[in-house]
């Protein structure tokens, strides 16, 4: 089979077409004839040598795809030969062929492509596990997402939308809020041009909001936890800034806040599968009726993964960025 090879890590130059031979299956999995496959930060992250797979994971990047089921383990029943899915994949998405457990595929929603498919995995078991599980986020609560234009945060928006929230978000430029206001948002702030913490406060009467979710870090997390509410809950799943900062953690104790987070990549193949099985309940079937979507900004041939990661960087993109391993 072809994959994307990254080398010894390093600039988005390094990804090159490659040949390999196809994964062997273990207890429990599918191979996957992989049609789609979507890129997410953590790929940027293990290209540039900073996120290795963990152990026993294929050690080729892509943590999604969406394809035709080929193979199936001896144990497998749940999948046969021919079946169309999606699967978050421990690794091994940038390939034709692609091995995932069986337990963490899902059925293409009604009404959605492949392709559609193919971007769901990685942005809502996230969402969902740091949501309505850690975050424990409840109907009639407010709900910020940092970076509401990204596919994580599209997602985050909806969710909470559905979930019964008023959700604020922050972007970094005007089409940016505009996006996020027709996929529900119901406040919206620049942070380049407007105080978004000063402005969340005027906006809840200084009261605050009841979840975060965060992926940025930095300076982020002190004015993240001013922003919280009494019994708050500040959930951080990535760093765009640095993890390390100097905090006064007074108003943890005050507030009765929880600051906890997550990485998804690392987790029991047990814990993924009871995410898949929460998704396949709730959010699947509000794709298929309509109330929920998402949004492909632009998909790259397979041979052009190092532009899709370089677009990917950029930051400029709305949703989800995807390659077509079809078209090799």
């Amino acid at each position: 089979m072809k994959f994307i090879d990254h080398g010894a890590g390093g600039p988005a130059s390094v990804l090159k077409l490659a040949e390999a031979e196809k994964p062997l299956l273990k207890s429990g999995e599918v191979l996957i004839e992989v049609q789609f496959a979507g890129v997410n930060r953590p790929d940027i992250l293990q290209r540039s040598g900073k996120y290795p797979p963990p152990p026993g994971a294929s050690p080729v990047i892509g943590l999604e795809v969406a394809g035709k089921i080929v193979e199936v383990a001896p144990d497998v029943k749940q999948w046969k030969a021919g079946d169309v899915v999606c699967a978050l994949t421990p690794g091994g998405g940038y390939a034709e062929y692609c091995a995932a457990p069986a337990a963490h595929c899902l059925p293409v929603p009604k009404g959605l492509t492949v392709e559609q498919a193919a971007s769901l995995p990685e942005n809502w078991f996230t969402v969902w596990t740091n949501i309505i599980e850690r975050g424990r986020l409840k109907s009639g609560e407010i709900f910020l997402v940092h970076g509401g234009s990204s596919g994580i945060g599209l997602a985050a928006i909806q969710l909470a939308k559905a979930w019964g929230a008023t959700v604020y978000t922050t972007v970094g430029n005007a089409m940016k809020v505009e996006y996020c206001r027709t996929m529900g948002a119901d406040k919206v702030w620049n942070y380049k041009d407007e105080n978004w913490a000063a402005e969340l406060w005027k906006a809840t009467e200084k009261r605050g909001v009841d979840v975060i979710l965060d992926m940025v870090g930095g300076d982020y997390v002190e004015k993240n936890i001013r922003s919280l509410a009494l019994e708050g809950r500040l959930v951080q799943i990535a760093f765009l800034q640095p993890s390390t900062v100097t905090l006064d953690c007074m108003p943890i104790m005050v507030k009765r806040l929880t600051f906890t987070g997550s990485t998804l990549r690392p987790r029991s193949l047990e814990q993924k599968a009871a995410i898949a099985k929460e998704l396949a309940q709730h959010v699947w079937p509000l794709f298929e009726s309509g109330k929920l979507r998402t949004y492909l900004f632009q998909t790259f041939p397979f041979a052009e993964a190092a532009a899709a990661h370089e677009l990917m960087e950029s930051s400029t993109h709305i949703g989800k960025i995807m390659l077509d391993v079809r078209g090799r």
